[in-house]
């Protein structure tokens, strides 16, 4: 099935280059007949009878060779639209030159044509009759061409797009910009001030010709001028209005910040140029907006701010008052060994959107995850009023969601505030922005702890000194324990009741084929007790760090 492409391609030759012809002959006609005036004739019946013949007759032999001509530079074109896929350099060529070609097809048999004709008068007549056919037909040639390549370059634009599409324009291969402004002034002003002259040359060589026929003559000429001038200046106009509008137009839609923008590149010169430009630029800003993101996944929004607005970063950090959220899962090694991998990771992928929303609702972000556990910091890189009460409220919010929305698994959550060492850590090759100090050891051992509290949630009391009342209210001060691997106690702070609903710990199902009876629940519970006993018994009575244990940094649980 023929496409409406197809089709405008066809059918474009054929209507641009009649429609262009029938217009300039028009002209040639009426001024040779009723404005350029006659020199003196011996038999002017005569003379106007042989020249209508060869003015009728040329388009007989004229046209047909146009067509043939036509055709067979319009062939690779019409092949292009018609297959489709990667043009080849010949096909790219014909449609970016067609129009350029077209003209001067025409323009060729427009000028053998004047040549023919004055070369007839001639020698038949004179030779100011011959002057006078000749310019006549060069205005009628001059008309003709100008529209046939305003014309064609016109409804040539969706092949050009699509040529221009599959390869950026690399140099000019049309008439640019000011030689279309040329032709447009060519037609609408040289052309018709051009025969004012030659009129005023011929009066003045002829004394003969009256007064009535020098003003029909200026007359025609001016209104020639007029007429054309806003016609030709208009399409021309339009040629270079058009393509900078589109451009505007995307320019608004990126303006809103929609980076999908692309506009239509359906010529090779300056405007064309001009469209290429936007949308590389606009895939560039695509590919910026697409690497910040990227980056901000990894990292963080707010180190990726930090890491774009200084542009240089060095190694180093500074001093910072922050509040720390620590979040352990539990269990991940029996949730490994009782789920396939898939079925893990999946899990893994909803725990960790949870913590993440919640985070950020707070005014924190992520600053890491580490296997099952995700260290969260509020303050740093960039202040937070209330940075101890965002991380109290994340934590709050936490221990709701996680158990309302990721039923199947379990986590502590532990929180700490203090100053820290926050900036980038490791190498000039491979670094990371992290934080360094006693509160992040403190809320990973606190997490670890709130693993056996009813509410899965404990925070130190320096972290509730700090926040604003508003959320220090919500809590409660308790005990205070000596965390494993530091040397001062902690006082133990809860959320209350009404702040946070208990919900119950889900009901752990048994593993399919294996039920768990009552004397292997006994058998499961002592395990249990004796490993606890057994932690207690390895941590001292001043809660020194058991043999390889980590005291630099968070501790990952992996109870079972």
């Amino acid at each position: 099935m023929t496409s409406r492409l197809e089709i405008r391609v066809r059918w474009v030759l054929l209507f641009v280059v009649g429609v262009a012809n029938i217009i300039g002959s028009l002209v040639v006609l009426l001024f040779a007949t009723f404005v350029v005036p006659d020199p003196p004739l011996d038999d002017r019946d005569y003379v106007h009878l042989v020249n209508a013949v060869a003015f009728f007759s040329y388009p007989v032999v004229a046209a047909p060779a146009a067509l043939l001509c036509g055709l067979w530079l319009w062939r690779p074109v019409v092949t292009f639209v018609r297959d489709g896929g990667e043009p080849d350099r010949r096909q790219r060529r014909a449609v970016l030159l067609g129009p350029l070609r077209l003209t001067l097809l025409v323009g060729a048999l427009w000028a053998v044509g004047a040549l023919g004709w004055a070369a007839l008068d001639l020698v038949l007549f004179t030779g100011r009759l011959a002057v006078k056919t000749g310019l006549t037909c060069l205005l009628g040639a001059g008309t003709t061409c100008t529209i046939v390549y305003l014309l064609s370059e016109r409804l040539l634009r969706p092949a050009a797009a699509l040529v221009l599409g599959a390869e950026r324009p690399k140099r000019l291969r049309l008439p640019g910009v000011t030689t279309r402004v040329m032709l447009a002034w060519a037609l609408g002003t040289a052309i018709p001030v051009f025969g004012l002259i030659c009129v005023a040359i011929a009066a003045l060589a002829s004394p003969d010709i009256n007064v009535t026929q020098l003003a029909i003559t200026i007359l025609g000429l001016g209104g020639a001028a007029l007429l054309a001038g806003v016609c030709v200046i208009y399409m021309a106009t339009r040629a270079i209005a058009d393509p900078i509008k589109a451009v505007r137009s995307g320019m608004a839609q990126v303006e809103r910040g929609d980076l999908g923008a692309e506009v239509d590149v359906y010529d090779a010169s300056e405007v064309g140029q001009l469209q290429a430009g936007f949308n590389h630029m606009v895939a560039g800003l695509r590919e910026i907006e697409w690497l910040r993101d990227l980056f901000g996944r990894h990292v963080g929004e707010e180190v990726a701010d930090l890491a774009l607005e200084r542009g240089v970063v060095t190694l180093g950090g500074e001093t910072r008052e922050v509040a720390v959220l620590f979040v352990d899962l539990t269990g991940s090694t029996r949730l490994a060994d009782t789920r396939g991998p898939d079925e893990v990771v999946g899990l893994l992928n909803r725990f960790f959107g949870v913590v993440v929303s919640a985070v950020a609702r707070h005014g924190g972000w992520i600053n890491k995850f580490e296997g099952d556990a995700a260290l969260a910091i509020f303050g740093a890189p960039t202040q937070v009023e209330d940075s101890a009460g965002g991380a109290l409220g994340a934590a709050r919010e936490l221990a709701v969601r996680l158990r309302a929305e990721v039923p199947m698994l379990d986590a502590g959550i532990g929180v700490s505030a203090g100053p820290v060492v926050a900036g980038y850590i490791g190498a000039e090759e491979r670094f990371e922005y992290t934080v360094i100090g006693d509160p992040v050891n403190e809320a990973a051992r606190l997490s670890d702890l709130a693993k056996d509290e009813e509410g899965r949630v404990l925070a130190s009391a320096a972290v509730l000194e700090l926040a604003h009342l508003a959320e220090s209210d919500e809590w409660d001060l308790g005990r205070s324990v000596t965390l494993r691997g530091r040397s001062r106690p902690t006082r133990l702070g809860t959320p209350r009741r009404h702040a946070l609903p208990v919900i119950p710990a889900p009901r752990r199902e048994p593993e399919p084929g294996r039920p768990l009876r009552r004397g292997r629940r006994l058998l499961f519970g002592a395990l249990v007790l004796a490993k606890a006993a057994k932690s207690a018994r390895a941590a001292g009575p001043d809660g020194g760090e058991e043999p390889g244990g980590h005291s630099g940094g968070p501790a990952v649980s992996d109870s079972s």
